[in-house]
């Protein structure tokens, strides 16, 4: 299971209809609005570029 950066929910790589790659890495979202809020601003929720 992985760990939606944004929410902290629980998802299945292998459900997710929600991704997104950054940095190399993919990532997976509970929702569409988690997946744009981790677009929109993708580091604030990688802890990078601070």
């Amino acid at each position: 299971m992985a760990i939606d950066p944004v929410c902290k929910m629980e998802v299945d790589e292998k459900t997710a209809k929600f991704k997104a790659s950054h940095g190399g890495k993919t990532y997976y979202f509970c929702a569409a609005g988690c997946q744009k809020a981790f677009e929109k601003n993708p580091e604030k929720y990688t802890g990078k570029g601070k």
